[in-house]
């Protein structure tokens, strides 16, 4: 290979790359299904934190779920874990809020390990699953 071929193809694969980290991430990357989520809890590979306001959580909050609501969320954002080893969930009543939480999240950067919960606590709840009351 000629220098010129060369640093022509090191140009493109540069170029490739640099696309890459400032492609929108997938939606697979940014959302977990509920059944997905309860397994992550349960086994502890994840965790859940629950951004529902307090009244909200009042009906009661999956096991083991942290309690962050949305509007503390600014002053208590030490309180997400940053280490990618720990992936984190972000719960809400029905998805909308988180995630919207998470793209804002992802924006601060540090935050690829965070996804958000399809279908919410609502979903959770229809589906009869446990609920615990809140402990604050």
């Amino acid at each position: 290979m000629s220098p010129d071929s060369r640093r022509r193809a090191l140009l493109a694969l540069a170029f490739a790359a640099s696309m890459t980290a400032f492609a929108p991430a997938r939606a697979d990357d940014l959302s977990v299904s509920l059944e997905t989520a309860r397994s992550e809890l349960e086994s502890g590979r994840s965790v859940l934190i629950d951004i529902r306001e307090s009244g909200e959580q009042d009906g009661g909050v999956a096991p083991r779920a942290r309690l962050l609501p949305m509007s503390q969320l600014r002053q208590r954002l030490a309180e997400i874990p940053v280490d990618p080893a720990q992936p984190v969930l972000l719960i809400c009543n029905t998805q909308n809020r988180s995630s919207r939480t998470l793209k804002a999240l992802r924006d601060l950067g540090g935050y690829r390990h965070v996804r958000f919960v399809e279908g919410g606590m609502s979903e959770w709840v229809r589906r009869g699953w446990p609920l615990v009351k809140p402990l604050r």
